[in-house]
């Protein structure tokens, strides 16, 4: 018994800190398929703003030119 109560105040705090942290999830409201359907809509956008990019000649990676003038 030489540390009294401190043990029961550390048992409080960490009860507290416990507690705080449980509420932190995203509650979007949504059901698993409405969610799904959301999230693939938003994929094909993002695939189709990125074809329409490389179509217009801008986008993509270079890798033509990554060895050059290396080659012996």
């Amino acid at each position: 018994m030489t540390r009294g109560n401190q043990r029961e105040k550390d048992r409080e705090r960490a009860q507290a800190r416990n507690q705080k942290g449980k509420g932190t999830t995203k509650d979007d409201g949504l059901t698993h398929e409405q969610r799904r359907e959301r999230d693939a809509k938003a994929l094909q956008e993002k695939a189709a703003k990125k074809a329409e990019k490389i179509a217009s000649g801008g986008g993509g990676s270079s890798n033509s030119n990554k060895n050059k003038g290396n080659s012996k």
